[in-house]
Formats: structure tokens, sequence, C-alpha cells
């Protein structure tokens, strides 16, 4: 069996299993959460990632483990592919004091300090300063670790994203700014609401270098991340890739995508990231069906797991209302406040 992959000689055959097991997984385990959300263990919002698997792979496999990373609120698939436990991820979705955020964030707002994964963020574009902050930390502070800042085509229109970009340009801030352009913010059409369509062009007008990659090849993405880290890494500054992809479910569960033709979708599934790696693997001689169906039924497995142990996590005591949150001097519970 060979042991490289045509057009992308640095990649390990292992390494190329590990991607697609890392897309199953995240792929099962958002066809889960919408079940759970179906059977009303989920609450709130659920935004999923189902399509979009291969840039969070993709991109996290090209990064340091010490670099930061920040994420908008679709993004279980980030936080699955940075190495966070999927039973925690679960849990932290079912509001389960065993979740990430000890049950307190959600769907939209999972955390893992000892990954440098800070956070997902509902207020769209509001994490990008805080991608800035962090790149300057390590910039400051002379450490060898960039930050990255996943975010959709819909925060391009935001007055964050043009002060972030400038800041970042004018300090030389190691921060890489990935743009996952799934074509709708919620359900607008991005032409809708964008005189510039190419999203990574915008990012020219503050002196970036940018580039755009087909975000549904996991190894496009991970050659050009790993590539444009490294400039970041080097000390030339920001960074920007726009990965054009899109997601195959509705912008949230309660959305009945009225916006899109099933024609457009449709399209868009012949180019399924998972399908396309296990395609070009086999055609490679890099993987057999059984290997496939092994790494499929591992996925499964790791995510009826996580459902089975967030189910029996315990909900969060009533005390923990007043833990991990900023008070004043006075005392909280049972007394006046100061």
């Amino acid at each position: 069996m060979a042991t490289r992959l045509p057009g992308a000689p640095a990649l390990e055959r292992e390494q190329l299993l590990d991607f697609l097991y890392q897309m199953l997984l995240i792929r099962r385990f958002e066809e889960r959460s919408a079940e759970q959300y179906g059977r009303q263990k989920i609450g709130g919002f659920l935004h999923l990632y189902i399509g979009q698997e291969a840039v969070a792979v993709g991109a996290v496999a090209a990064l340091s483990p010490e670099d930061y990373i920040v994420s908008h609120y679709r993004e279980h698939g980030h936080a699955l592919a940075r190495g966070c436990d999927p039973k925690r991820v679960m849990a932290e979705l079912f509001g389960r004091e065993g979740g990430v955020s000890r049950g307190k964030g959600g769907s939209m707002h999972l955390f893992d300090k000892e990954r440098h994964f800070l956070g997902g963020y509902a207020i769209v574009a509001g994490h990008l300063p805080i991608a800035v902050g962090l790149g300057l930390s390590g910039q400051y502070l002379g450490q060898d670790r960039i930050a990255v800042a996943f975010f959709g085509d819909g925060a391009v229109n935001e007055g964050a994203f043009h002060e972030s970009l400038n800041l970042a340009a004018v300090w030389k801030v190691p921060v890489l700014f990935i743009c996952e352009n799934n074509q709708y913010a919620m359900g607008t059409e991005i032409s809708r609401v964008s005189a510039e369509t190419e999203v990574y062009k915008r990012a020219l007008a503050y002196n970036l270098h940018a580039e755009q990659v087909d975000g549904m090849d996991v190894v496009a993405v991970y050659e050009a991340t790993k590539r444009l880290a490294e400039r970041a890494r080097s000390g030339e500054g920001p960074m920007f890739l726009e990965a054009m992809t899109y997601r195959f479910r509705g912008h949230s569960m309660a959305d009945p995508e009225l916006y899109r033709s099933k024609e457009e979708t449709q399209r868009w599934l012949g180019r399924d990231p998972i399908a396309r790696l296990k395609d070009r693997l086999e055609n490679a001689d890099l993987l057999r069906e059984e290997e496939y169906t092994d790494l499929d039924r591992r996925a499964r497995e790791a995510v009826d797991e996580a459902v089975r142990w967030a189910d029996a996590s315990p909900p969060p005591p009533p005390e923990a209302l007043w833990t991990d949150v900023y008070v004043g001097r006075g005392p909280v519970r049972g007394r006046d406040h100061a």
C-alpha cells in the first residue's frame, strides 16, 4: 500500500487517515446533536457545522498546540479538531456540569483553557479584537505562538472586522484570520450585502497577505494554513485566509432554509469534504473500504459514548450561579450587595 498522497508529499498516510477520522467524528457528532436537540436534550440555539469539516480539521492540524484559537458560535468542529473531549463537548450542549464550560456556556460558548481554545463567541465579529489581543500578548512576551480567529462571511461587514485587521497590520501582530465563507450570513446570500464577494480581497486594503482556498478540500486547507501560520510566526505580521465552503444544514436548527434552492445545495453536496478525501485516498491506494468502515464505526462509537456520558452528567448545582462570575466587593448571597 502507498504511503504518500500524490500532490501532497509532505503528508503521511496516517495523518491523512486521521484527517478522515476527525471529519467523520465531527459529522457524526453534529448529526447526533441534531437528534438530541429534537429530543429536547439540548436547549437554546444549535448551529451545526455539517459540510464545513475540512476547514476545522485542516486548519487546526496545521497549528502548534501552543497557538491560541478563538471561534464563532458554529464552533463544535473547531473544538473537536483541537482535541477537546467529545464527552465534555456534548455535556456542554446538554447544559451539564461535566461540560467544557461546566454547563454554563452551551453550544455557542465552548472553552478549553488547557488546549488554548479560548471560546466560541455569539457576538458576530466580537472575538476578532480578542484574537488581536491574544496575538499581541504572545508578541509582547516573546512567545513562539500565534492567534487564530475563525469567523464567517457575515462578520466582514462589522466594524470590529475592519478595526481588527487594521490594528493587527499596524502593529504586525502574529494573528491568522480564517474566514469560513459558507456563502450565507444567516439567510442572506453574500452578494446581496457585499459589493465584493471575494472576502480575501478586503484584507488587501489593510496590507495583509491574503489568499483564498477550497474549503471543501482538507489537504488544501492544511497546506494553506500551515504556510500562512509559519509566515505570521516568523514576524511577517497578520495573515488572512478565505476558505470557500458550505453548510449542508440551515443556519440553526430553527432555520427552514427558504432562501436557497435544493439544486444549489445538491451541487455542494457533490463536493462533500469527507467523500472527496475518501475517494482521493482510495484512488491513491491509501485506503481500503474496510478501513473507512472502521474509522466511521470508531467515530459513531465515540459519539454514542459522548451522549451517554452527557446524559448521565448532573446539571450545575444552584450554587454554581455564584461561581466563576465577576462581583463587587460586598457579600453576594443572602445579604445586601455592595
